[in-house]
């Protein structure tokens, strides 16, 4: 009966381990990207449909650049504005309120330095 019970409890942190990744789509109407983020760490990806050589298609993935590697772990979310012709994400520190600017600059993901309102100049 106790490994019964361990193996129902391992059974159930699964969802939560699955949690590792937010997803989010860019704004952009006309473009099929996804923006990916590690909530634990923030390093951000992205990955969108593309054509090679008169395949069907190919999944085309951005992997961290500048300023979208790992940082200090918190605990990061993905937002998109409402802006139609945006193609970048927020990625935001929901323990810190702080806020970057994630988007594909040729084959990778940037995000600009975190910023917080109300910081003083």
């Amino acid at each position: 009966m106790k490994h019964f019970f361990l193996i129902i409890g391992l059974f159930f942190s699964f969802p939560t381990l699955a949690a590792q990744f937010e997803f989010s789509p860019a704004p952009q109407t006309d473009l099929n990207r996804i923006y990916r983020v590690d909530r634990v760490t923030g390093e951000v990806g992205a990955c969108q449909y593309g054509q090679k050589d008169g395949s069907y298609g190919v999944t085309i993935c951005y992997s961290a650049g500048e300023g979208a590697g790992p940082t200090e772990a918190s605990e990061y979310g993905l937002i998109a504005s409402r802006h139609e012709h945006e193609a970048g994400v927020f990625r935001v520190d929901y323990r810190t309120g702080a806020v970057s600017i994630c988007y594909v600059f040729e084959d990778h993901v940037v995000c600009t330095a975190p910023e917080k309102s109300g910081k003083k100049p």
